[in-house]
């Protein structure tokens, strides 16, 4: 009861998280449904060694046989005989705007997935289920569209070099100062590459001598940068706050090992939205910890900047924080505002430093001017600076699409994960035949949606990933929550047993629910 009240008063609004245990029986049948496919890829991997099966992988000539092998079979194992049965559900080819809607190439294949072939043929006004366009700026019209063409005519396409070369340019500067304005900061630094933003800027914060705890469920970026940073790193449980102040407190208790001194620096790495998971970082509590073991923190914005906050600014403002509390804040330009890159914002000392320390500002080739003016035209929007209320609109519309979307799913009786006020909305398919049926049969509704599985979610956790925008439109996802309640008719993937009820505000330990039968 201590903990439920402790941490009710780090919260100022409801924090709803649901992750429905796996049922039992759809757990043993996935895990047969893997043996299965990975027997069958044995025999077929003896058929193509006797060449009763064309073999149509990458492999050594005949006359490299004795060399160390470039292609080591049994690690492609997985791409030959499971990946390339569903290959299709991936990489299609989309000709317009990724919008509220796309048009699709259509492409067959002759040979099992193993190559494509183009009909000429494109499918139009598929519903996009997909695109991280979460205020819906990608568009082909409007004022984005209109300044970023003016600056293009004016500056070119191209910079040819970087930031502390011949490539500043006013824009950037513009850039930067705003960005820094929307999020309350002293100051921020634009990057040309989302994931390099990670990558590049940790091994400049961190190094050894200095230790790391990453949560488990942290984007490649971040588990690179770690890596790249030679510092030492230490994984805690998704969202589990147990799991970190128990890192945190033998940190400071044992210090580095076998010297026993203190850490340099103890960093956190966390991202506002999980983007496989639909989480919501438990910011509150990781603020708490963070000052109660004077360490620092590494928030990775880059799904939640634009999607959360009443104003669009982020997790810090959906929880009512102040962004002095974060010591580094991370976001993309690729999602919410419908460009590239990334930043990083912060104290002035620490973009400064930056400034001359990270590689991605001294060797990366700077911004080009009209994604530059995209950003600008969609953040200006987004604060009201353009005179209009559209971008106050465009984050509230996210908003409601994410809650009617998610209740909508779960009353089917959909397993979804995360929380309910995260615009990726996974709704669970597990079982690997399912992963590329679902895929297909949407399409065939011309409804376009992510399917994800193994080895980049859990093998067991396999899952359909909707991201929600403020360009659909009500009509829009009743369409698409129409065909998914047929298609989880029609492939059994309504396997929710339980209505799950939140106790208050999440407790202290792990997520807790009362489960009733419905």
């Amino acid at each position: 009861i201590n903990h439920i009240v402790h941490n009710g008063g780090l919260y100022k609004r409801p924090f709803n998280e649901a992750f429905e245990e796996t049922p039992m029986l759809v757990a043993v049948l996935t895990y047969v449904g893997y043996g299965v496919l990975t027997l069958f890829g044995y025999l077929r991997d003896f058929m193509r060694q006797w060449k009763i099966e064309k073999c149509q992988n990458a492999t050594e000539r005949e006359e490299q046989k004795d060399f160390v092998p470039l292609y080591q079979d049994f690690e492609n194992f997985y791409n030959r005989n499971l990946y390339m049965r569903i290959r299709d559900s991936w990489n299609r080819p989309i000709c317009s705007v990724p919008g509220a809607k796309v048009d699709m190439m259509e492409r067959v294949s002759h040979d099992y997935n193993w190559t494509f072939t183009y009909t000429g043929r494109v499918i139009k006004d598929i519903i996009n289920m997909g695109s991280y366009n979460y205020l819906g700026f990608a568009q082909k019209a409007g004022a984005c569209q209109e300044a970023a063409a003016k600056v293009l005519s004016q500056y070119g396409a191209g910079v040819c070099s970087t930031r502390q070369e011949m490539g500043n340019l006013d824009k950037h500067e513009e850039l930067e100062k705003l960005v820094a304005r929307f999020l309350g900061v002293e100051s921020a630094m634009a990057y040309g590459m989302g994931f390099a933003t990670n990558s590049m800027n940790i091994p400049a914060l961190v190094g050894k001598g200095c230790l790391i705890l990453s949560d488990e469920l942290n984007h490649a970026s971040l588990v690179l940068g770690a890596r790249l940073s030679g510092a030492t790193i230490r994984i805690f449980k998704h969202n589990n706050m147990q799991s970190l102040e128990k890192l945190l407190k033998d940190a400071i208790v044992h210090g580095q090992p076998r010297t026993r001194r203190p850490w340099k620096k103890i960093l956190i790495l966390v991202e506002g939205i999980y983007s496989m998971e639909g989480s919501i970082v438990r910011l509150p509590e990781v603020i708490a910890l963070k000052k109660k073991y004077k360490s620092y923190l590494y928030l990775d914005e880059a799904h939640s900047i634009g999607a959360l906050g009443p104003s669009g600014r982020g997790v810090v403002e959906y929880f009512g924080l102040s962004p002095e509390d974060v010591d580094v804040m991370m976001g993309t330009f690729t999602k919410s505002f419908g460009a590239a890159g990334g930043y990083i914002a912060g104290k002035k000392e620490l973009i400064d430093y930056l400034r001359t320390y990270s590689h991605s500002a001294v060797y990366a080739t700077s911004m080009s001017p009209p994604v530059v003016e995209q950003i600008i035209t969609s953040v200006k929007c987004i604060m009201g600076e353009d005179g209009t209320t559209v971008g106050r609109a465009r984050v509230q519309q996210l908003a409601e699409n994410t809650r009617y979307f998610r209740r909508r799913l779960k009353e089917m009786g959909f397993i979804i994960y995360g929380n309910e006020d995260s615009p990726v909305v996974p709704l669970m398919l597990y079982m690997p035949a399912k992963i590329g049926a679902f895929g297909r049969e949407m399409l065939k509704r011309n409804i376009g949606v992510v399917v994800v599985g193994f080895p980049a979610t859990p093998i067991i956790e396999s899952r359909a990933r909707f991201c929600l925008s403020a360009a659909h439109t009500k009509e829009m996802l009743d369409t698409a929550l129409k065909e998914i309640n047929e298609v989880g008719d029609l492939l059994q993937l309504k396997y929710s047993r339980r209505r799950l009820v939140p106790l208050l505000d999440r407790p202290f330990d792990e997520t807790t629910y009362e489960e009733t039968e419905d």
